[in-house]
């Protein structure tokens, strides 16, 4: 059987490519990666052969596309039903997809003062009112999920699933901005930090600048 081959930019910086990439690993299923550097002069043209969007990520299983993060993570839900990349639970699973769908749709302020940059340390910047918003928002669906779903593992919802890698770019961004988490929300950053998937994606974060999402340290 061919393997699923997943198309992502720079480890880097590519908080989006990192969400799939994150489910296939940790499930252990099969894929090939296709890296595409971004912002080089040949990078749209490499894109739009692999995607539609012309933006990473992107997933091809024969002969079928799928590009969005979310997208590909609920095709691998039914793609491999048996590894439980959802909750069983029918009110988990909604809690699950809801946060997943609000990571997805929001938090511009963070993504905006708070880009990602897994090499980087960047103490006390981008700490507007709107990014510390995001974060006090994310921290409360942390804290909150873990209360209420937790009780079988370390995770939002016990064990490892969608709505950990939906969520998972944030723990390397108030990493690199040293933002102090404390109770819940620290023990869940603690075991996303330690998750294999993450540290596997972490070694080898890409050392290459992109001048437009690097700020002085």
């Amino acid at each position: 059987m061919t393997p699923l081959t997943l198309v992502i930019g720079n480890k880097n910086y590519s908080s989006w490519s990192m969400r799939p990439w994150l489910v296939l690993r940790q499930a252990g299923i099969p894929f090939e990666e296709v890296r595409i550097p971004l912002y080089r002069p040949e990078s749209a043209a490499l894109l739009t052969t692999w995607s539609p969007s012309g933006k990473v990520p992107a997933l091809r299983d024969g002969g079928i596309r799928v590009w969005d993060s979310l997208a590909i993570c609920e095709y691998l839900n039914e793609r491999f039903p048996e590894q439980g990349l959802w909750p069983a639970d029918a009110a988990a699973r909604a809690v699950a997809r809801s946060v997943s769908a609000e990571m997805h749709a929001g938090f511009g302020a963070l993504r905006e003062h708070m880009s990602m940059n897994i090499r980087a340390r960047y103490p006390g910047q981008g700490r507007t009112p709107e990014c510390l918003a995001d974060i006090e928002r994310i921290l409360a669906i942390w804290t909150e999920c873990r209360a209420r779903f937790g009780g079988g593992g370390d995770f939002l919802f016990g064990r490892f699933g969608i709505a950990d890698a939906m969520v998972a770019p944030v723990v390397p961004h108030l990493q690199a901005y040293g933002v102090a988490l404390e109770g819940a929300a620290r023990d869940y950053a603690n075991a996303m930090l330690a998750l294999p998937a993450l540290q596997a994606w972490v070694a080898v974060a890409e050392t290459e600048r992109i001048e437009k999402f690097e700020r002085d340290e």
